[in-house]
């Protein structure tokens, strides 16, 4: 069997891609000037993932899974702070299969409407995405139903990778690109895609920083797991099959506070109407509060990831 560094690769990928591409969108990107944001000097390239099927990139390895793995007459089960289980949900209607979610109960009420409305069978299990994951392995065993797992799936992060096939293709000129880490399948995806051709750095909440724990160790280890972004950026630790790809290819990470993140999303509300939540926003964040700071000439992309955001907290971005 292949070491996971392997396994993944911009070849892999770009046959991910041809076999999803009729059920995913190719989101947009929008060029802005940093002066608009105090950075004068810089353009930056948004990459609106938000716009994808089910309000999140997580589409992408939701697809992925479902269309290359078997799907036994059991359907399929997944855990989730809210985004992977209403992209799986949103795959599973699309596809024709049952579908089994299990989310803890700091998941948004946008989210789990969402995965409400596409048919899934809907659990509440715990208080963190550690608690789902634990129940959504308990109901595999019981029923045969195959697991489709948020980060830790060379699938999910070879669908999750065509994010970067499209991003090097409508913005071949960039140099680094921020990624907002959770388990870390998006980073991943995006690094193995670029294999070190460009930088890629992964944003992580400082409540949450499981990626940059893991650096520290040399391996993926338990870390705090809370903050604005818990229902998103928090799942403990990032996946074992995820690590050897960051490492190789993006060593770095950036921390950003919670009022960094919520300052994210303002901005990005006020100055382009673009509505982002808190994990989606987390990697412009870096860039809007000076934690990670471009060189001269340095041409920056960000991907805005997540859009599912509940009526309540969009009226706090007004």
């Amino acid at each position: 069997m292949k070491a996971p560094v392997d396994a993944v690769t911009s070849e892999t990928i770009a046959q991910c891609d041809r076999l999803i591409r009729p059920f995913i969108r190719r989101t947009p990107i929008v060029e802005v000037n940093g002066a608009e944001f105090g950075l004068p000097g810089h353009m930056l390239t948004l990459k609106l993932e938000l716009l994808q099927h089910s309000g999140s990139f997580k589409a992408r390895g939701a697809f992925a899974n479902l269309l290359t793995r078997e799907v036994p007459p059991a359907g399929v089960v997944a855990a989730s702070g809210g985004n992977h289980g209403a992209a799986v949900a949103y795959a599973a209607m699309k596809l024709g299969k049952p579908a089994k979610i299990f989310v803890p109960s700091i998941s948004s009420p946008a989210k789990v409407q969402r995965i409400r409305d596409y048919g899934a069978d809907l659990a509440i299990e715990g208080d963190r995405y550690s608690d789902a994951l634990a129940a959504s392995e308990a109901w595999a065993q019981q029923t045969g139903a195959l697991p489709v797992p948020a980060f830790d799936q060379n699938e999910t992060i070879m669908g999750q990778g065509t994010v970067g096939l499209e991003l090097a293709d409508q913005a071949p000129e960039i140099d680094t690109v921020l990624v907002s880490v959770g388990g870390g399948g998006l980073v991943a995806g995006i690094a193995a895609w670029y294999a070190g051709r460009i930088k890629v750095i992964g944003v992580e909440p400082l409540a949450s920083p499981t990626l940059t724990k893991a650096f520290e160790a040399g391996h993926p280890i338990d870390a705090e797991a809370g903050g604005l972004a818990a229902d998103s950026l928090a799942p403990r630790r990032v996946g074992e099959r995820v690590f050897p790809i960051v490492r190789k290819y993006a060593p770095r990470t950036v921390l950003v506070s919670d009022a960094a993140i919520a300052d994210a999303q303002a901005t990005l509300w006020r100055a382009l109407r673009i509505v982002a939540e808190p994990g989606g926003a987390a990697a412009f964040s870096a860039i809007l509060s000076g934690a990670y700071k471009p060189a001269s000439g340095e041409r920056v992309a960000v991907v805005v990831s997540g859009g599912n955001i509940a009526a309540v907290d969009f009226d706090r971005l007004r």
